[in-house]
């Protein structure tokens, strides 16, 4: 048992490396690990033989100056799931292990006040139509995440308004294992849309460690990363923005509070009688009054919030996601007056205001790559090595 857990350590450790250094050769690896260059070649070649990494050819480097060969993670074989329940629509893709998307599928869908059996067994249908396009590439799922829009604890769905869903066990629902080989219930994740998108950002985007992700969709939330990690909170409930009081006496919000900034910045209250965001953004780049206004509004109210989450949090940077990516240029400039006005001489500057690198793909492939995260600290235990 203990020789087992050994490899297991050791196995993380040398892929870990392939991941963040690579390609490497074997006497490199065995010289950043520690370890000997005979267990550093019995792990690759374990490694190899799942498909997890490749070998590159051969490079100067080797021992005694002779070319070695150098080794790489693969994206040939072994692939993750994202999965994402929106309120306009359901999304899956497939993810190798190299952070390429290899297919994506999204399908339009009415989920307001929907239930959830129905709304996870179209889903289930998405996802396995995906998989199995996934198996005929050759490629293995190996694990699998889904985003929802509202706070998850311990993967019970707590409250997602939207949906008019409340204390939903989701994976339950979605009826797994998927009817593919090694894949198990225990291999399935749930994590709310916000967190998951600001783990898109941080592997898939800027790849910045320290930042305040703020998904503008039908509602609002926000993800926390500190050194690298999400903050989720005693019970993963943290980061509900959109129900932080921009004005107290403002309009009904449906979490029953008064005055909440989804109420003024949420999707709905940006579109108002426009169908849909590119038709607003073309809208606002013809200058119409109503669609500037709407903006104008939304920033404000926006920046407002963002005032109390940086005084509470103090991020450098907040990055801007889900609709208000394409909506930046017309928002950066009323939050940006709204903070810096506010923030008074507590900072010397407000935070930089960024918008997203990934868009609306962010929460999708945070899932997936949240996967991805698993199999590289935990090679022998996901694939079964």
């Amino acid at each position: 048992m203990r020789h087992d857990s050994m490899r297991a350590r050791n196995l993380a450790v040398v892929l870990g490396e392939i991941r963040g250094a690579g390609p490497l050769t074997r006497a490199a690896l065995a010289e950043r690990t520690g370890l000997t260059k005979t267990t550093v070649s019995k792990l690759v070649s374990d490694l190899l033989d799942a498909g997890v990494v490749a070998e590159n050819g051969a490079v100067r480097g080797g021992e005694r100056g002779r070319p070695g060969v150098a080794v790489r993670l693969s994206g040939h074989r072994v692939a993750t799931l994202g999965l994402e329940i929106n309120v306009d629509y359901l999304a899956v893709c497939v993810v190798d292990l190299t952070c390429s998307v290899r297919l994506r599928r999204t399908r339009s869908a009415g989920n307001r006040d929907s239930r959830p059996e129905r709304i996870l067994g179209e889903l289930r249908e998405l996802a396995e139509s995906a998989v199995s396009e996934a198996e005929a590439a050759g490629l293995r799922i190996t694990g699998a995440a889904l985003a929802v829009p509202g706070p998850v604890e311990h993967g019970l769905l707590r409250n997602a308004p939207h949906l008019g869903w409340r204390d939903v066990r989701v994976a339950d629902l979605l009826d797994l294992p998927f009817e593919v080989d090694d894949f198990d219930v225990d291999d399935f994740e749930v994590d709310n849309e916000a967190n998951l998108a600001a783990l898109g950002e941080l592997w898939f985007g800027s790849g910045v460690t320290d930042f305040l992700y703020v998904s503008g969709e039908i509602g609002i939330g926000a993800g926390l990363v500190v050194d690298g990690s999400v903050f989720r909170g005693t019970y993963g409930l943290a980061g509900e923005l959109g129900h932080v009081v921009v004005e107290p006496d403002g309009p009904a919000c449906r979490c029953g509070g008064r005055g909440c900034l989804e109420v003024y910045a949420g999707q709905d209250a940006l579109l108002g009688e426009v169908g849909s965001i590119p038709d607003l953004v073309a809208r606002l780049e013809a200058g119409d009054r109503a669609a500037l206004a709407a903006c104008e509004r939304a920033g404000w109210a926006l920046g407002l919030a963002l005032t109390s989450a940086v005084h509470l949090l103090d991020p450098g940077m907040i990055v801007l996601g889900g609709v208000f990516a394409p909506l930046f240029p017309w928002l950066e400039g009323p939050a940006g007056q709204a903070l810096s006005g506010r923030l008074g001489q507590m900072r010397r500057t407000p935070p930089r205001l960024a918008v997203s690198a990934i868009g609306p793909d962010a929460a999708i492939l945070g899932a997936a790559g949240l996967v991805i995260q698993r199999v590289i600290a935990d090679p022998a235990g996901v694939l079964g090595l």
